[in-house]
């Protein structure tokens, strides 16, 4: 039994197996798992919780969802996890407070699943990574992630401390991740960049909007890059108009990695392979 919290607990081995468990997902031959996944998802989820609910019913698992606000309540957390341990295989948990996912894992009584703090994003980050691998190795790939300090950018932080990934951040000096390498210039990030990210603006949008990614800046980069914004992107903002039309823009079906890449890690979490 495992838990993902932060990716920065896994190994690479960790994430390679996991990439294999979704490969046979993906060919509809991965490990089915009988029994429930209680999971906590806000109103707003959309992506994440499609693909979670969707994924644990094609493998056997009995997806029950709760509202994220079921958390907070004066109950220790571990006595949530120990009264769930009863009925559950897996928690999965969006919450925007960490600590209350840590929480849960502390006990040791389930694997619990990060699908979205304030902290990380690792879910999202390893399906993104595992859609990339099936077009080129990793290891040969430039990433640059343009946008502020945030919980997407700290796990493609984590991503690439574990997989030993060349990724730099672009932003104002000011909105820079602590420990990443880092770099003021768009022009010069886009012209050797093989995969650009995006996070939304959010309260950053005046000292970002010169970090806008349009298609001008897109024909400046190598031949094949990938323009891959993480959702929900505001055109107009990280993003212009043309550079979703743009051919380095990888799709709304670059996304379709979250439902087996997802079920990888739940079956790898409960121990399964």
């Amino acid at each position: 039994m495992r838990s993902l919290v932060r990716l920065d607990d896994w190994t690479t081995a960790d994430v390679e197996e996991v990439f294999s468990l979704a490969d046979a997902y993906r060919a509809n031959s991965g490990p089915r798992v009988e029994g429930s996944a209680v999971m906590f998802f806000p109103p707003t989820s959309l992506r994440t919780r499609a693909s979670f609910e969707r994924g644990a019913s094609l493998m056997g698992l009995q997806p029950i969802v709760f509202p994220s606000e079921t958390l907070d309540k004066s109950e220790k957390r571990e006595d949530v996890a120990r009264y769930l341990e009863s009925w559950a295989d897996v928690l999965v948990v969006r919450h925007h407070d960490i600590e209350v996912t840590e929480q849960l894992t502390e006990p040791g009584v389930l694997p619990v699943v990060n699908a979205m703090t304030d902290a990380n994003h690792p879910c999202e980050v390893l399906s993104d990574l595992y859609a990339l691998r099936q077009r080129r190795e990793l290891k040969q790939l430039r990433f640059v992630f343009v946008g502020a300090d945030g919980n997407v950018a700290r796990s493609w932080l984590e991503a690439a401390r574990v997989l030993d990934l060349d990724l730099i951040q672009c932003s104002p000096a000011g909105l820079a991740i602590p420990s990443a390498r880092h770099t003021e210039d768009l022009d010069e990030a886009a012209r050797t960049a093989d995969v650009i990210l995006t996070d939304g603006f959010g309260d950053n949008a005046a000292p970002l909007e010169p970090y806008r990614i349009t298609a001008a800046l897109l024909d400046t980069a190598p031949s094949g890059v990938v323009l891959n914004p993480c959702p929900p992107f505001t055109r107009g903002q990280e993003v212009s108009t043309d550079a979703i039309e743009h051919r380095a823009f990888v799709g709304h079906r670059f996304k379709a990695a979250l439902l087996p890449a997802q079920q990888a890690i739940m079956a790898f979490c409960i121990g399964v392979r």
